[in-house]
């Protein structure tokens, strides 16, 4: 699991701007015993909010045209990655890919289970930061509503879920192995909430990103194998049954000391005034 913008080892995490329908940028090496990466199948009935983003204009037909994941936090409202929705990723602004949509319910890309629901509108975090990789987080608005069940709660600012070493999983279609092996069906990975000075200290601000505390969290294993990879930006990183993160970026998959870093919900909610007292965010 994790995706790619202009990455050669760090990356956020969607799969390469020049990719064309047959044609995916290979990751990095990730640990040998490492698959999604260090992940096991799920059906989607046990994460319903993951959702795929999906365009076979710019992706082809290969796996329903997804390139990035996402998490429904509303019937009509998905959080994705900012960077997913960059003209690096897509080639043109968002607003003129014609065939931008959602795949909700559906496990295996290739399948017709679930729906393909149309983006009704596209809000990119005009805050999002490329060099850091800070404020990485856009919202989705869907033509059609989901079901109710297939909404995740959001954790806000203090929630126990930000703990150092709470488990967490995280989900997506994107590279199982860290070597290109996009797959079919969904996957999630266990993973730890790291403490922030670990993050700090992987990412102190280079090329790759720096890593900011009040925007950012990191996850994975110290010893490495356990991550998202090329392909899962904007999916969910869930713990104690809420979204605490969305997968932003990284360097490499699954590397020893390069945890997994993702954008921090709380801050999302700061950011947009959302409640999630109230249940949903608001207008959804």
């Amino acid at each position: 699991m994790r995706g790619l913008v202009a990455r050669a080892l760090a990356r956020p995490l969607v799969l390469a701007a020049a990719a064309t329908a047959m044609s995916l940028v290979p990751a990095a090496p990730a640990a040998a015993d490492s698959i999604v990466v260090g992940g096991f199948p799920v059906d989607v009935s046990e994460s319903p909010w993951t959702v795929a983003l999906s365009s076979r204009d710019r992706f082809g037909g290969t796996r329903a045209g997804q390139f990035c994941g996402g998490v429904a936090v509303g019937r009509t409202t998905v959080l994705t990655a900012a960077h997913c929705l960059g003209e690096e990723v897509l080639g043109s602004p968002p607003e003129q890919v014609r065939d931008l949509k959602v795949i909700a319910g559906r496990t295996d890309l290739l399948s017709d289970q679930g729906h393909e629901i149309p983006v009704h509108d596209v809000w990119v975090n005009p805050a999002h930061d490329d060099v850091t990789n800070a404020g990485d987080f856009a919202v989705l608005t869907l033509a059609e509503a989901l079901p109710a069940d297939s909404v995740i709660g959001m954790a806000a600012a203090g929630d126990p879920a930000y703990g150092p070493d709470t488990g967490a999983l995280v989900y997506g279609w994107g590279d199982a192995s860290g070597a290109g092996d996009y797959a079919n069906g969904l996957r999630a990975a266990r993973v730890r909430v790291l403490p922030d000075a670990d993050c700090e200290r992987a990412y102190p601000g280079s090329d790759d990103g720096r890593y900011l505390a009040g925007t950012m969290l990191c996850a994975g294993e110290r010893a490495g194998g356990r991550d998202a990879c090329q392909g899962d930006s904007g999916g969910p990183l869930v713990a104690g049954g809420r979204l605490i993160g969305l997968v932003s970026w990284g360097s490499g998959c699954g590397r020893p000391g390069n945890p997994g870093v993702y954008t921090r919900v709380s801050a999302v909610l700061r950011t947009l005034g959302w409640d999630p007292a109230a249940g949903q965010p608001k207008g959804a």
